[in-house]
């Protein structure tokens, strides 16, 4: 298939799909920026211009989840977006080339559209013994990301292997396997950390880009800031049970039934960031924590390494004590809401003696039981 000129509006009206469910998706894609609502016609109407950009998804070692997470996405579809606003020349799972068939059709894409297309890596790519790890049509991984990832205008590590190798970088590593940005430091990357990357960030990258002409700001990861840029424990619905100090002391207990924290059982939300909590999975409908599982915090760094024994709980972290009880804290509260009325009378009897002349009787106002007449 040869790149399009067609729009992204017209792809979708061809579809069937209305105004009212174009805006409805720009209006989706601009509150995952964390945009205000007034760049939702800047969006649509860049989208309504722009014309689809050829976009071609390498796999590597991997497991196809980040492939699976963006085909199973239902809002916003794989249908208008991922074959609608792209012109998808080249991935090996969805496409009905095979062969030569399809390494001619990547290769046509390099040599075509260099430095115009969008590239997507998902999995690690091998170091050790001169990549012989992983091979694709007896090309090296390693040989197949510099030529394609070079050449591209951006590229988008989507998950955690693409990102830093992964699990397959974990401890051990016999593969010597790394992410595409150590693989290819010349190659321009923004990285989709998650054990899979969500698709709505996914789509909202593609839409940044489009819209803006450029990809979006990212913190010292490369990892886009409106999806990494909050901690999970700050936006989770279960932090209020955190600071009540309600936790799940075992799984299927009382406190696990009536949805209290997760820290106990290992969650690494407070150690985490990433925007699970508000764009969720499924249409938005849930996310690991609400189910009833913690977070083993798969959008972090080397996370495989450093974030377990993944049911082993976090020291200490800011904020009420894990072992403090909501009646503790209620205690403490009243406590320190006496001792501050104390402390309050105290400053206020000080001022009115220092506001009263040498001489002059006290105000009656101020008076203590034994000096009323």
């Amino acid at each position: 298939m040869f790149p399009s000129n067609e729009s992204f509006v017209g792809a979708l009206q061809k579809k069937g799909v209305n105004r009212r469910r174009f805006i409805k998706f720009c209006a989706a894609m601009t509150a995952t920026l964390a945009l205000p609502p007034r760049y939702v016609a800047q969006v649509a109407s860049a989208l309504e211009k722009a014309k689809k950009p050829v976009l071609v998804w390498l796999q590597f070692q991997d497991c196809a989840g980040n492939s699976e997470s963006i085909l199973r996405s239902s809002h916003p579809s794989v249908l208008e977006v991922v074959l609608d606003l792209l012109s998808w020349e080249y991935h090996e799972i969805i496409m009905a080339g095979a062969g030569h068939q399809a390494e001619a059709a990547l290769e046509r894409v390099v040599k075509e559209e260099k430095g115009k297309y969008l590239a997507v890596v998902e999995g690690a790519i091998p170091l050790a013994d001169d990549g012989v790890y992983c091979t694709v049509s007896g090309k090296t991984a390693l040989d197949i990301a510099r030529r394609v990832c070079s050449n591209a205008a951006a590229t988008i590590a989507a998950g955690a292997c693409a990102w830093d190798g992964g699990l397959v970088a974990a401890a051990p590593n016999p593969t010597g396997a790394v992410g595409i940005s150590e693989a290819v430091p010349e190659a321009k990357v923004i990285n989709l950390g998650g054990c899979p990357q969500n698709p709505a960030n996914t789509a909202a990258v593609l839409v940044h880009y489009l819209t803006f002409g450029e990809l979006p700001a990212v913190d010292q990861y490369n990892r886009p800031l409106f999806a990494y840029g909050r901690i999970i424990h700050d936006q989770c619905e279960r932090r209020a049970h955190y600071d009540a100090g309600r936790y799940v002391q075992e799984w299927g207990d009382e406190g696990h039934r009536r949805g209290y924290c997760l820290y106990k059982m290992g969650c690494k939300g407070p150690q985490a960031t990433y925007n699970c909590p508000s764009v969720r999975w499924n249409d938005g409908t849930s996310w690991p924590v609400k189910s009833g599982h913690g977070c083993i915090a798969c959008a972090s760094h080397r996370f495989w390494d450093t974030r377990s024994p993944f049911y082993d709980r976090l020291p200490s972290v800011p904020g009420f004590g894990a072992d403090v009880t909501a009646g503790q804290i209620g205690m403490g509260v009243t406590a320190a809401v006496a001792g501050a009325t104390i402390v309050h009378g105290i400053a206020s009897a000080v001022r009115d003696r220092m506001r009263t002349p040498p001489g002059a009787s006290t105000p009656p106002a101020t008076r203590g039981p034994a000096e009323k007449n």
